[in-house]
């Protein structure tokens, strides 16, 4: 059995579709971290895809875009093992 690898998945571009990629990953057993940057849209398809992420207690972090929030999503960067960026 191997470690357990941690994983970043950082929603720049397309929110929706890091939040569905980070549920998908959720299935490894490795942990799993969502950084957004910025503020998360509203609508059916990212409140589908928190609920499951809510389920699996993979924490979401919603960086608002400053100074701190780069210094933030830099440690982050280098806390994990994997980091995706969508």
């Amino acid at each position: 059995m191997t470690d357990q690898k941690h994983i970043l998945m950082v929603a720049v571009q397309k929110p929706a579709e890091a939040l569905r990629m980070a549920s998908g990953l959720t299935l490894l057993d490795d942990a799993v971290a969502i950084a957004a940057w910025g503020k998360l849209p509203e609508g059916s398809e990212v409140a589908e895809q928190m609920e499951a992420l809510e389920f699996a207690d993979v924490p979401v972090a919603e960086l608002d875009r400053g100074e701190d929030a780069l210094a933030a999503l830099a440690r982050q960067i280098i806390d994990n093992d994997v980091v995706y960026c969508v």
